[in-house]
């Protein structure tokens, strides 16, 4: 075969010899040196050229040079200097040598030749002249030195046979650009140049050499080592990638696989990251180590497959006794570098037979421990291994990895009290939050809770409160920020919420009381009421099964969702109301009837809102999840969340409650005016002992009977006409109660001994599950409820 080269070939006497040792390029100027013409020795082996017995060279690395006796094919033996380089398997072929070796010139250079006349000064940088053919001219003893080649010896090739290597090539085609162009270029490469020589990071700087008339003669090339410059730009690139990929989530876990990632294979072949497990030192990494130390495997990665390296997998814990890299390294705070050539890993491996097996299979020559050290506190280690790089770790690579490793500690440190504060928030949600909800005659209602994935455990919360009268309260709340903070409100506002709601207030009432309360509570945090430090929205409902009303009123909370039997789903129209704690401005309620069986959704802005899609479109995919009217309600919220949820966690906390209504037949109610007369209290007890045995409550009718007879005369003694008194069941509960026109609330009071009355409430206080009194706008109503189960046994 024949390569077509842009000058003339004949200058230099190259020969290819395969990887087998067949010769497969032979070019005119071997055959003007040796004068074997190409058809004669292509095919042939190498070694025949060998003049006598001479013995076939066979080098050990990827360069050679030396003198041998050739045979010329007019028998006689002539002695060759010859430069032969390795060049590895490519596309279109397989690995051969290149051998090469220049011819003598024809004649002397001229006197004013240019390359002649041009000075090669005593100067540290590599410097040689090549001339128009580009070849070899002159070159001063610092490129010599590079090259570990004499000039004598390679006057006369070229660049691409002097290095052989394809960054070679590409440097003879710039010199190509001077010598046509006549314009300077200036050329990075990483190649090596020695035998046996590590790669080197070069600048190469070309210019044209020109004669007195100004004509191209030749090319200059000085060569410059930037291989420091490059390996401080390299750790530049390396910290700023990792100062951008390590720490992308506030996941433990993530960022120590970010740090391993980051480290293979721009530092080493093999990371492993391994923490202090909190727990075993009460939570909080200890101030002071001591080995032997248990540390769990958090990341690992490595340049092979599989990473076949690691002897623990992630989520394994693992003892390291004294003298081993990582108690090492945590026990004196500092990086332990160790090498297998300085029998500083023998002690350790041979502690371990697993990781000593390990390191005998991949060829691992060098480690290093880094502490992950982060606000006083060592968190754990990253050990940085070496296999497939030869080189062992040096202090710029120990600094490098300190920087990466130093910000990576930060972002651990970060998702470790992230993790930490996130599980004690949601574990006090949790607790705050109601564990089940209350069966109720009025309606059935399940839930659903949902911390936010990234922003942390929210303040959002819901409730259904048991009210006199078989009326039930339902609220949902979202609390302004995340965290501890966040919960804790919540659980004051909850709190709240359920004491002004055992007084019965109106819905507008409860929530201008609850804005009172915030505002407080944003002046007690230090802040400006009216800067909404402390700031949240509610919606609370009521709901009378006996009437089938329910009254709302929302501050600054989305509207529920309303879906009536046999209608569509749709949204209600209530008065919005100011947030909770911007103080002084009124909020409204809005009255309306539901028929048994209509569903009730209340919910936060965190199940609607999204960046994905408009509240439109959310408002759209909730009413689509209602509308399906099949099932249950616990399988209606999951289809909620299941249609309106990423499936990768939310972004702001979900607080869902679903209800039915259920109304109570009139056949469970009666109702009785009562007369302003003491004496018609008796015929009355009876009419109830009477309606009691018509619905086979007949057990309570003794207790029943008292209640009511206490209730009635304090009506009629301390009240205001009209009096009414009305019975109210279901299945587990007796209600008694009795209402005027008066707005005078009573209460317990301790009877002395010789006191005639005083002990009417108290008695009634000891004979029922609960008693309570409530405002109407016509005056209160005081009420008693019996648990007809206790009753039953």
């Amino acid at each position: 075969m024949s390569r077509v080269y842009p000058f003339d070939d004949t200058a230099t006497a190259r020969a290819v010899v395969a990887d087998d040792g067949t010769l497969v390029e032979w070019n005119e100027g071997a055959r003007r040196l040796l004068g074997h013409p190409a058809d004669a020795v292509l095919g042939r082996p190498a070694g025949w050229l060998l003049a006598g017995h001479g013995q076939a060279v066979r080098p050990a690395g990827s360069r050679w040079q030396g003198t041998l006796e050739l045979r010329h094919s007019d028998g006689r033996t002539v002695p060759v200097w010859l430069l032969a380089h390795h060049r590895p398997p490519r596309d279109d072929r397989g690995g051969d040598w290149l051998v090469v070796t220049p011819l003598p010139a024809g004649k002397p250079p001229a006197a004013d030749d240019p390359l002649v006349a041009a000075g090669l000064i005593q100067s540290p940088c590599a410097v040689a002249l090549f001339d128009e053919r580009l070849r070899l001219r002159r070159m001063n003893d610092a490129m010599a030195e590079e090259t570990a080649l004499s000039e004598d010896r390679v006057r006369g090739l070229r660049i691409s046979e002097i290095g052989g290597r394809a960054q070679h090539e590409e440097l003879e085609q710039g010199m190509l650009q001077v010598l046509t162009t006549g314009q300077s270029v200036d050329l990075e490469t990483l190649t090596c140049t020695g035998a046996g020589a590590r790669a080197h990071a070069w600048l190469a700087r070309m210019a044209p050499v020109t004669d007195a008339e100004g004509r191209v003669r030749g090319v200059s090339l000085a060569v410059h080592d930037v291989t420091d410059n490059q390996r401080a730009r390299q750790r530049l690139q390396l910290v700023n990638e990792a100062s951008l990929r390590i720490g992308s989530t506030l996941d433990v876990t993530r960022t120590a696989q970010e740090l391993a990632d980051v480290c293979v294979p721009a530092l080493a072949d093999f990371v492993t990251v391994d923490l202090l497990d909190p727990q075993e030192y009460g939570g909080e990494p200890p101030a002071r180590i001591t080995a032997p130390v248990n540390l769990r495997r958090i990341a690992h990665q490595s340049i092979l497959p599989g990473v076949p390296e690691a002897v623990a997998e992630p989520g394994e814990v693992q003892v390291y006794p004294t003298l081993s890299p990582q108690a090492d390294s945590l026990t004196a705070g500092r990086t332990i570098r160790a090498t297998m050539d300085a029998g500083s890993m023998q002690q350790w491996l041979g502690w371990n037979p697993v990781r000593s097996e390990r390191v005998r299979r991949f060829k691992i020559h060098a480690s290093m421990a880094v502490p992950i050290q982060a606000r006083g506190l060592t968190l754990g280690v990253a050990v940085l291994t070496r296999h497939r790089h030869p080189d062992p770790f040096t202090t710029d690579d120990m600094m490098l990895a300190e920087e990466i490793t130093a910000r990576a500690a930060v972002c651990i440190d970060n998702a470790r009290r992230y993790s930490r504060e996130r599980d004690t928030a949601l574990a006090l949600q949790r607790s705050l939050l109601p564990r089940t909800l209350p069966r109720t005659a009025a309606v059935e209602a399940t839930s659903r809770y949902l911390p936010a994935a990234r922003a942390g455990v929210g303040g959002d919360w819901f409730d259904v409160i048991s009210l006199s009268g078989m009326r039930v309260a339902m609220v949902v709340g979202d609390v302004v920020g995340h965290g501890v903070p966040a919960s804790a409100t919540m659980g004051r506002l909850r709190t709240a919420v359920r004491t002004l709601a055992d007084i019965d207030l109106a819905p507008d009432e409860l929530l201008t009381h609850l804005d009172d309360l915030v505002v407080r509570l944003a002046q007690e945090s230090g802040g400006d009421a009216t800067a909404g430090e402390v700031g949240a929205t509610c919606l609370y409902a009521v709901y009378d099964p006996v009437s089938r009303r329910c009254t709302l009123a929302r501050a600054g909370h989305p509207p529920p969702v309303i879906v009536r039997p046999g209608e569509e789903p749709r949204m209600l129209d209530l008065p919005a109301g100011p947030p909770l704690g911007l103080g002084g401005l009124p909020f409204e309620s809005a009255e309306l009837e539901l028929p048994e069986g209509t569903v009730l959704a209340l919910y936060t802005d965190g199940l609607v809102w999204s960046r994905e899609r408009g509240g439109e479109s959310s408002r759209q995919l909730l009413y689509q999840a209602l509308r399906a009217r099949t099932g249950s309600l616990d399988e209606t919220c999951d289809r909620v969340l299941h249609t309106l949820l990423p499936s990768g966690g939310v972004a702001d906390d979900v607080a869902l409650l679903v209800a039915r209504t259920q109304g109570l037949p009139a056949s469970q109610v009666t109702t009785w005016d009562v007369p302003a007369d003491p004496a018609l209290v008796a015929p009355l007890r009876k009419q109830v002992v009477e309606q009691l045995e018509h619905w086979g409550l007949s057990e309570a009718a003794f207790t029943a009977e008292l209640v009511v007879s206490e209730l009635v005369t304090n009506a009629i003694r301390y009240g205001s006409l009209p009096i009414r008194l009305r019975l109210i069941h279901d299945a587990a509960t007796l209600i008694c109660e009795v209402s005027d026109t008066s707005h005078t609330a009573p209460h317990l009071r301790r009877a002395r001994v010789f006191d005639e009355g005083g002990r009417g409430l108290l008695l009634v206080a000891q004979l029922t599950q609960r008693w309570g009194s409530r405002h109407t706008p016509e005056g209160k109503t005081i009420w008693a409820e019996l648990n007809l189960l206790e009753e039953d046994q």
